[in-house]
């Protein structure tokens, strides 16, 4: 069984390669060859918003895989200096069920969440979207400012959190123009693509600071008691998500039927993609097992072709 360390895992996946990785997840979810069910979390009487979470899914085919990832979300862990996702994501063979590798969920989540922002960017953006507006300034802010780039040419990014925002600006070298703004409206008003990566409870951005033609991805509020997006937004949005049924279960702030279709379904030509260039679109992100399945397994097979990881008997 390969061990992989989050340093591993940042060497083994590739944003750019993480891109193309999450389009084969999500189409192959589209055309039924994904099997996954909801995720299931447990938060224990008094662990202070502090909960698990199992996200198993199967992947059949000529390649069979099973792979669960178990996680532990600590809300406070940010101000301990660690990723408010704490966990692994084990791989199982599709035919025996063996344990073929373990591998830091934390990294992976962290990579497979932008690339698909970054899919659903190149798959619903306008081609020619330049300005980036980022609400938020943690692990997730920093990833998007990785794979946004790779599939628009941005020239201007803006980052707005009530705390973080200049040292995340300071600590970052981009090839574009990187700034701290002073509020969301800010960095929001004549961005082309904004993503929001926060954990706020009350919406983030408000529709009135939208210019015509821009494209949302939503990536932070994954429990029911979040939301980033105001109601007038998803009332005038082209919605998208990655699952359908995570949206019913999940979210609070969009229903199954505002949705427009799932992103793989767009990519499998299944439903319909942005409407026109002056249509507001937005993606809903809530990350599912399919893309930790295909990340990991991604992961695994790049590392034992570069030598990373520890081999170690079961």
């Amino acid at each position: 069984m390969r061990i992989l360390s989050a340093t591993d895992v940042a060497k083994a996946l590739p944003m750019r390669d993480c891109v193309e990785v999450m389009a084969e997840a999500l189409t192959a979810r589209a055309v039924g060859e994904v099997e996954q069910p909801l995720r299931t979390a447990y938060s224990p009487p008094g662990a202070d918003g502090r909960l698990t979470v199992w996200m198993p899914a199967y992947r059949g085919g000529a390649r069979p895989l099973f792979g669960t990832k178990l996680l532990c979300l600590v809300p406070d862990n940010p101000s301990r200096g660690l990723d408010a996702h704490q966990g692994v994501t084990v791989l199982f063979d599709g035919v025996t069920g063996a344990p073929v590798a373990v591998l830091d969920a934390s990294a992976v989540t962290a990579i497979r969440t932008a690339a698909v922002s970054a899919l659903a960017t190149r798959t619903l953006a306008n081609p020619d979207a330049s300005i980036l507006a980022i609400i938020g300034a943690g692990v997730q802010a920093e990833a998007h400012l990785e794979a946004i780039p790779l599939v628009r040419g941005i020239s201007e990014a803006r980052v707005f959190s009530p705390r973080s925002a200049p040292a995340l600006v300071d600590r970052m070298t981009v090839p574009f123009s990187l700034t701290a703004t002073s509020s969301a409206e800010e960095a929001v008003r004549g961005a082309d693509i904004v993503v929001t990566a926060t954990t706020s409870n009350i919406p983030v951005i408000d529709f009135r600071w939208l210019k015509p033609g821009a494209h949302i991805n939503a990536i932070g509020a994954s429990v029911p008691s979040h939301r980033e997006v105001d109601d007038a937004t998803v009332a005038a949005a082209e919605v998208y998500a990655d699952a359908r049924e995570s949206i019913a279960a999940e979210a609070a702030d969009i229903t199954p039927e505002q949705l427009r279709g799932e992103l793989g379904e767009v990519l499998a030509g299944q439903a319909p993609g942005r409407g026109s260039a002056r249509s507001l679109t937005l993606f809903r992100s809530l990350g599912i097992a399919a893309e930790d399945l295909f990340a990991a397994d991604f992961a695994v097979r790049r590392a034992a072709e570069l030598g990373l990881g520890v081999e170690a008997p079961m």
